[in-house]
């Protein structure tokens, strides 16, 4: 019988028969999604100590997902300045990529990508999310020709402002998602490059931001478990019945998901939150992402990711956790 001075530890086994955690009050959440709650531990295994609680993860059943670190995102030639999207590059290259190849995670690069097909089904709240196109009274919008007219109007702003520096670096405004942006300065090699249809795939303001492009082809090469690239439609990459992103993981026998990349507050948050819905272990690794807008949204993901829909950490302790990981 257990004293005042004892500590009496308890067990559970949380969700349902077909996706399960396990809780000891001594070790925390075990993640390894074993075949029964009484199977033996899952080998190998990571023990990451979360800003919460410690969690135990399989390497195999996990994904670092990397959302959106993309030129138009990211790269100078769109006027981009130095900022958190660029801090999160770094704490990627340094550790948590590392990390993950080292530990046999998936590396998945999950990015903007889109067909003609999904640009003529694409609603008006996201084709404007990225900037429309206006026409003059006598132009084709109160004739009904609007749609046809497509292409030959004026770029505008979200909000439907003309941007007084149209056309340079700074103040550029676009004719929203699958419109020709024109040449842009690559910053890498200082040259005119055709940035191509704003992001759609193939196109260069849709590939990787230097130095993650090589990184990523690097990881093309891997032979066991090399990285994959999975285009989305929307700023979530697990919206609506089953999409790509999903498809991939269920074929993988993927669960655990370790999220960066940009903007925190919409496409990392959005498809954070989709994964968290359908059942997928979520796991943030906060200085990992970065956003342009206030820092009171970065803190606000934040604080849902640790309290509510998984758990939190940072890409170096992540890959000290790595380090000291079993084999």
């Amino acid at each position: 019988m257990a004293t005042n001075a004892e500590t009496v530890h308890h067990r559970a086994v949380i969700g349902s028969a077909n996706n399960f955690w396990l809780y000891s009050s001594k070790t925390g959440f075990d993640l390894t999604h074993p075949p029964k709650p009484s199977s033996p531990p899952v080998s190998p295994n990571v023990t990451l100590q979360t800003t919460t609680t410690p969690i135990t993860i399989n390497p195999a059943k996990s994904a670092l997902i990397i959302i959106d670190m993309q030129n138009f995102f990211l790269s100078g030639a769109f006027g981009r300045t130095r900022g958190a999207g660029h801090d999160a590059s770094d704490q990627l290259v340094n550790h948590a990529i590392p990390a993950a190849r080292k530990a046999g995670i998936r590396v998945v690069w999950l990015n903007w990508g889109l067909t003609s097909q999904e640009i003529d089904d694409l609603p008006p709240a996201v084709t404007r999310a990225f900037g429309f196109e206006t026409l003059n009274d006598d132009e084709g919008v109160l004739n009904g020709n609007v749609f046809e007219a497509k292409g030959t109007g004026k770029a505008v702003g979200k909000q439907g402002e003309h941007t007084v520096l149209e056309g340079s670096k700074k103040g550029r405004s676009y004719k929203g998602l699958g419109t020709e942006i024109g040449m842009v300065e690559d910053p890498e090699t200082g040259k005119e490059i055709d940035a191509g249809k704003l992001l759609m795939r193939d196109a260069w303001n849709s590939a990787l931001c230097a130095p993650l492009d090589r990184i990523y082809e690097e990881g093309t090469k891997i032979s066991s478990r090399p990285d994959v690239w999975v285009h989305k439609n929307r700023m979530s990459g697990m919206w609506g019945a089953k999409t790509e992103c999903e498809e991939f993981l269920e074929k993988e026998g993927i669960k655990t998901l370790l999220f960066t990349g940009v903007n925190t507050d919409q496409c990392v948050a959005g498809t954070h939150t989709d994964s968290f819905s359908k059942g997928y272990d979520c796991i943030l690794l906060n200085d990992g992402t970065g956003t342009t807008s206030p820092e009171y949204a970065q803190q606000g993901i934040e604080y849902n990711a640790k309290n509510t829909c998984g758990f939190s950490t940072t890409c170096k302790a992540f890959a000290e956790d790595v380090d000291a990981m079993e084999t």
